[in-house]
């Protein structure tokens, strides 16, 4: 372990003074707070399932520190094993074509091509629905114990007793307890950092008696919005084999179509590898061995070694406790408020899981690598929400992973502006890593996943200001403003640059041909591009006049009685009954991640803020939207509504024992939750750009004490 004289030293090395906020002259001891949110687990609660992983990879485990359970907690937080390079498509025999989903609409006065769901012809909605479901990511395999009773059969979950789990945090290491018929079982797994690789080491009296195995199941994807990797049906859909075997591991194919992957084993001790059934596979130990240690290594091609047990324990290790040392912290010991401790476990529990699931080369999906929903397909709207998070906590490094991909994907982006008449790059809304469109009738319409890549290029180049930077975002940031420009229309008999007609805005519950200038598309597209302006300024290129253009005439973000409306084309929203007090509260996102841009009123949306609260339906949100609303009270300088927002009763701000946001049965876990939090502290404790206010989304009344270092004002 590091002494705590290294941890003083590691700190000092990464945190400079400058970042710690007055009066914080001591440093926060991180361990400590840390510690205090070790998860325990005494029941098997099913949606109590932990998680182990790096970011490109992780393994999700019941009590049994396995998945030898997979059907039982398939309706709570699913055992998905996921990586971000097991992906699958289903056989395409019908030959089906990505233009046979297109629509076209009227829109700007012409005719614009959108891939949608709901086509009038039969094979548009076959092939509509080819491609929402392919490519879908794949659950790898379930890797389990086989516990046989006294009289021969299987364990059932209901004979796991005397349960005693722990997800060590500031190590990576799960420690499960429990016994059999009063037999104890003790097993530790843990996350090689490097690898795609999960190790155990299994230790029980069991083992001697021959009585427990190593399971290894390969489910087949069962082409559903949710696959909670528990489906093995089709077995002769799919192949699955012993490659190789010698005196300790073992390397097993499994072949879906053209998708082709290895798990690869190892073990300290004797044991046998068999095949029990199709897709069904044993690692049973020789008797008279009370430890049996295992790694399982899923690879797209065999490796060349495994890491042993030890090896991948000390990878978790030396990996998780350099991320603690790293970055921001915060603490809220002290506190009077009896809500301090939750919210600090959420805090806590959030950099856990934000880093185990979404910290890869590729922008996530909502539900990360423990389960698919959407198929398993990123939704770019919400890549904000994933990863802008790390820079303002000071892990720049994991923003820029998956920043990288947009480079990978440019041309598909620029295929669709040319393909719609715009010029630039439109970013796609629901993709897969090759940056393909998914026909959707809601996600096809959505303008706000645009500006998102120059706000989190903004981030990247904040820390540091170092010039390589601008140059390596500069050309994705001027061709995301190209498009930006180009989509604004100009409405001669107003003089002014419209949005719309023909857009979704971040509500999604309007019609995109009746819809026009939402508030908070208006003010992120005024930010954005002025923010673009900037960039061309840093590099030593003059402003585009076009862009000053749009950004002097766009439309104003409109409003009625004394308060900003969600759209203009919607004057009645928040009439009693409406439907548009439904969904995401938007019109606050105007001055939420936003400062305050394109003549944005304070005043103004301090009513609008009250009349939100007042009126919405709260029981219709999601989990992103609670910080999205402590974000806009932090910068209205209301810092009581910022931490009840946080804590508002609803469903969908529900924090799971894991620490997971819980939505509802479909969406079971949901990580804009996660990183919403830590953005939103971020912004209540370090402020915004030129604000000099400390804590400014805290009370000062004495009920919180706050202490932090590490933070990055928000823009």
């Amino acid at each position: 372990m590091i002494t705590s004289t290294l941890q003083r030293i590691c700190l000092g090395l990464l945190i400079p003074f400058g970042m710690i906020t007055a009066g914080n002259a001591q440093k926060i001891n991180r361990k400590q707070v840390v510690d205090r949110h070790k998860v325990v687990v005494k029941t098997a609660d099913t949606l109590s399932s932990l998680t182990v992983g790096n970011g490109s990879f992780a393994f999700t485990a019941d009590v049994t520190g396995l998945q030898s359970f997979p059907e039982y907690y398939k309706k709570g937080v699913p055992l998905g094993t996921q990586s971000e390079w097991g992906w699958h498509s289903y056989p395409n025999p019908e030959a089906y074509k990505f233009e046979e989903t297109l629509q076209d609409y009227d829109q700007y006065g012409r005719k614009i091509s959108y891939s949608v769901q709901g086509k009038n012809q039969e094979r548009g909605k076959q092939a509509t629905e080819y491609y929402r479901v392919n490519q879908h990511r794949l659950q790898l395999g379930n890797v389990g114990l086989d516990i046989l009773k006294k009289d021969g059969s299987l364990a059932g979950i209901h004979d796991i007793k005397n349960i005693n789990q722990t997800l060590d945090l500031w190590t990576g290491n799960l420690t499960s307890q429990f016994t059999v018929e009063g037999t104890k079982v003790s097993v530790v797994t843990v996350a090689h950092q490097k690898a795609d690789a999960i190790a155990a080491r299994i230790q029980s009296d069991l083992l001697k008696q021959g009585r427990i195995k190593v399971r290894l199941r390969f489910p087949y994807p069962n082409g559903l919005f949710k696959d909670e990797g528990s489906f093995y049906g089709n077995g002769d859909k799919h192949l699955s084999d012993i490659r190789s075997q010698t005196e300790n591991g073992a390397v097993i194919q499994h072949q879906l179509d053209t998708t082709i992957y290895s798990v690869s084993t190892k073990w300290r001790g004797i044991a046998k590898a068999e095949q029990q059934s199709t897709h069904y596979f044993t690692i049973s130990p020789a008797k008279n061995q009370g430890i049996f240690e295992i790694t399982c290594l899923f690879s797209q091609d065999p490796p060349a070694s495994v890491p042993s047990f030890a090896q991948t324990k000390l990878s978790s290790q030396k990996d998780w406790e350099q991320f603690w040392l790293s970055g921001a912290a915060v603490d809220f010991n002290g506190s009077t408020d009896k809500r301090a401790s939750e919210l600090e476990r959420r805090v806590v529990l959030s950099q856990y899981l934000t880093k185990v699931q979404c910290s890869g080369n590729f922008p996530p999906q909502e539900t990360g690598l423990t389960y698919n929903s959407w198929y398993g397909k990123p939704h770019l709207e919400m890549y904000w929400w994933h990863a802008a998070h790390f820079a303002l906590w000071g892990r720049t490094e994991y923003l820029e992973k998956s920043l990288a991909w947009y480079d990978q994907i440019a041309d598909k982006g620029k295929k669709l502006a040319q393909r719609q008449g715009f010029e630039g790059i439109r970013w796609q809304k629901m993709t897969d890593h090759q940056g393909e469109e998914s026909p959707s009738s809601v996600g096809s319409f959505l303008i706000w996943q645009q500006p998102h890549y120059i706000y989190l290029a903004e981030l990247a180049y904040r820390d540091g200001k170092d010039k390589a930077k601008l140059e390596r975002y500069k050309d994705l940031v001027f061709a995301t403003a190209d498009f930006m420009a180009s989509f604004a229309h100009y409405d001669p008999a107003t003089k002014r640059y419209n949005l719309g007609k023909g857009i979704i805005p971040a509500q999604e519950c309007f019609d995109p041909m009746e819809t026009f200038n939402p508030t908070y598309e208006l003010a992120y597209w005024s930010w954005a591009l002025q923010t673009a302006q900037e960039w061309r300024t840093r590099t030593g290129l003059p402003r585009s006049e076009k862009w000053d253009e749009i950004i002097k005439n766009l439309a104003p973000m409109p409003v009625k009685d004394g308060v900003y409306l969600a759209t203009e084309s919607t004057p009645d929203c928040y009439e009693p009954g409406n439907r548009r007090l439904n969904d995401h509260p938007a019109v606050l996102a105007a001055f939420s991640t936003l400062p305050a841009v394109h003549d944005l009123d304070e005043p103004t949306m301090l009513r609008t803020f009250d009349l939100v609260e007042k009126v919405w339906n709260w029981d219709h949100t999601w989990g992103w939207d609670f910080p999205l609303v402590a974000m806009t009270a932090t910068r209205l300088k209301q810092p009581e509504k910022a931490v009840n927002a946080l804590f508002k009763n609803i469903t969908t701000n529900r924090y799971l024992p894991n620490g997971h946001n819980y939505q509802d049965g479909r969406l079971t876990i949901y990580l804009p939750g996660n990183g919403g939090i830590l953005a939103a502290v971020a912004l209540m404790c370090a402020g915004s750009d030129g604000q000099s206010d400390t804590n400014p989304g805290f009370p000062k009344d004495g009920s919180w004490k706050v202490k932090w270092e590490g933070l990055s004002k928000m823009p």
